[in-house]
């Protein structure tokens, strides 16, 4: 059994730093920025439902057992990953009513990931993709879930395979019905139908799976269907079970392995049974669903609250790396002009102005996300597909300016940001993680395209009568109204590539389409984030508050548009003046938020303390944490 002990670092400072920190009340300022930070949360942190959703999330990592441990080796890192899901699980009143609340789900990620890329991985298995899926199949409420809701049992899910990812639809792990027995002979035909990068090794305990498999019943093939399946046990893998540990990858180390079945009986009860799949006590198959494919995206339905929780996961980690970079701007101070002048980082535009492009960034990314899993949790089966189509561009959206805001903090930081102690270096690589779970960005952006080239109308509302030229770079709904532009301007060019393509060569076809069919998808996700923004902006109530919004709203909208003036130009829905206009429209704004920076970042709301424990977040150095950590107790592993 492995036993975890925890000791927090405790950092030290001089007197000066102590003085100097002890009474930001002290700022004059400080009531006001208090006050708008307040509300910025308010607005962030779903407002009324903030402490249901989020609070026991945020205190759970002020806890120690979430400081940050050196110096362990991959197997320990997991292994403390496992021990901190636990501890997710003892937070949770109710593991099955966390699997179908889409808000707290996804605010688990949130909250865990930049903490620790590991448990978020884990959590996302083990709640949504396993437990979830074992909640959606069981319509009459008669399977024990008490193993795996205790976690007794830790779950995961086997769907991809080394040979077929996203073409999941063609997986080869086959379930045959064994009529002598009514069970179930799982198998893995070929080394290309290994399941690939479940975490099922034998660290963190017992382990379940639900596996995705072919369903074969009297040499017919009816589909995907997910099966119960145990895989191991206290004394290690069970018969039939073949696993191995892949390579380390990048980012915070899971036990991903390779896994596969040797022919291994399984139960009758092991299928999981709903509307587009049932067995008669006859071994006869019922199912609502007239073909297979159907029933696969039934079986792993759980893959869209996946996005949900992959770019929940991202985005906690964007508002992180800019609470420390920011801090790290305003603490860390250089040469000024004049002999002897010391002035911070954050003084100079040519830093702030980029911490500012980013932040603009990460709060468009949560508003968008906020709306996005509004719509999840009230969809309905009519409008199902279009919300699964809204789900998948945020995700894709979202992850990859994660990985560009990440990386932008960590740059802004110098070599410090290079230090995994100071919070910064392991989250671009665990976002590459989230950009490739639960479908690739790019392949289910694709699929949206092709979906939304014909079948999909811009929101186009223009709803002032004045001509462009009497318009504002100022005017949020005029900025609004041309990133819409931008988008049926790219629609139309990619219905005029389909209509002019070759005929009886669709993939030829396609390629001509699919260029300006992406660029429709990326406009279109922006201009998602900005009527998301826009509406969060007009609820504030605070007039700090209400200003910073609506700035850094502006400056979103001004940095999306600035690579397309020349189509709007031509398109005459700018002006050769506005195009002029626009870099000083951005200096403008960036100048107006410059003095704001902090309370920014302040709106984040993180644990003071996660931020007092960042060598670099807090004011510190890090030659002062190197004494205490060496005298500190390391995690001990039996």
């Amino acid at each position: 059994m492995t036993v975890l002990t925890f000791q927090k670092e405790t950092p030290t400072r001089t007197d000066a730093e102590t003085a100097s920190a002890a009474s930001p009340t002290d700022d004059p300022q400080f009531e006001s920025r208090a006050l708008a930070a307040g509300e910025l949360a308010h607005l962030l942190f779903d407002q009324q439902d903030r402490d249901r959703i989020h609070e026991s999330w945020r205190k759970l990592i002020g806890g120690e057992e979430f400081s940050y441990r050196p110096g362990l080796a991959p197997a320990e890192r997991a292994a403390l990953s496992y021990a901190r899901l636990r501890l997710v699980n003892d937070a949770v009143e109710d593991a099955e009513a966390l699997a179908c609340d889409p808000h707290r789900l996804a605010s688990l990620h949130e909250w865990t990931g930049f903490m620790d890329g590991g448990l978020c991985t884990l959590a996302s298995i083990h709640y949504n993709l396993f437990l979830g899926s074992l909640v959606d199949h069981d319509d009459y409420q008669q399977r024990d879930l008490s193993p795996f809701t205790s976690m007794r049992r830790t779950g995961t899910f086997l769907c991809t395979e080394l040979e077929h990812g996203n073409d999941v639809a063609a997986m080869e792990t086959v379930a045959v019905l064994d009529r002598a027995t009514g069970g179930f002979i799982l198998n893995t035909p070929t080394p290309g139908a290994q399941k690939f990068m479940p975490n099922t090794s034998l660290i963190g305990g017992p382990k379940s799976a639900v596996v995705a498999a072919r369903l074969v019943i009297d040499g017919q093939d009816q589909g995907v269907f997910l099966f119960l399946t145990p895989l191991s046990d206290e004394n290690g893998h069970l018969p039939g079970v073949r696993v191995r540990l892949l390579p380390e990858r990048t980012g915070t180390p899971v036990d991903h392995c390779l896994t596969a079945f040797d022919h291994v009986w399984l139960p009758q009860e092991a299928l999981l049974e709903a509307g587009h799949g049932r067995l008669d006590k006859d071994g006869n198959l019922s199912s609502n669903l007239g073909n297979r494919r159907k029933r696969l995206l039934r079986s792993i339905g759980r893959v869209t609250m996946g996005k949900l929780c992959m770019s929940a996961g991202t985005l906690g980690m964007s508002r992180a790396a800019l609470s420390i970079a920011v801090r790290y701007a305003h603490s860390r101070h250089i040469s000024g002009p004049k002999s002897g002048e010391r002035i911070p980082l954050a003084a100079h535009s040519s830093h702030h102005g980029r911490l500012l492009d980013s932040a603009a960034t990460a709060y468009a990314m949560t508003f968008l996300h906020r709306s996005v899993v509004d719509r999840w949790a009230g969809h309905t089966a009519q409008d199902r597909a279009e919300v699964e189509r809204l789900v998948a561009v945020a995700k894709g959206w979202i992850t990859w300016q994660a990985r560009e805001i990440t990386t932008e903090c960590r740059e802004r930081c110098g070599a410090q940001g290079l230090f995994p102690s100071n919070g910064l270096a392991d989250l671009p690589l665990n976002i590459e993680g989230g950009i490739t779970a639960e479908g690739d960005n790019l392949v289910i952006w694709v699929k949206a395209a092709a979906e939304m080239v014909f079948g999909h109308q811009v929101d186009l509302r223009d709803s002032h009568d004045l001509p462009p030229a009497e318009r504002q770079l100022t005017d949020l709904d005029f900025l609004r109204d041309l990133l819409a532009h931008v988008e049926a301007l790219w629609q139309a060019r990619a219905r005029k590539a389909v209509r002019r393509g070759p005929s009886g060569d669709p993939v030829a076809r396609w390629n001509g389409t699919s260029g300006p069919a992406l660029e429709m998808v990326s406009a279109h996700s922006r201009l998602k984030a900005a009527d998301a923004f826009i509406a969060a902006a007009a609820q504030a109530t605070d007039p700090t508050a209400r200003f910073l919004l609506e700035s850094l709203c502006r400056l979103f909208l001004l940095q999306q548009l600035r690579e397309h003036s020349g189509d709007l130009l031509a398109e005459e829905r700018l002006t050769v003046s506005h195009v002029r206009e626009l870099p000083r429209a951005i200096e403008t704004v960036v100048a107006g938020l410059a003095p704001h920076l902090l309370t920014l970042v302040d709106a984040f709301d993180l644990p003071d303390e996660v931020l007092s424990a960042i060598p670099i977040a807090s004011g510190a150095r890090l030659d002062q944490y190197l004494d205490s950590a060496a005298n500190d107790t390391e995690p001990v592993l039996t």
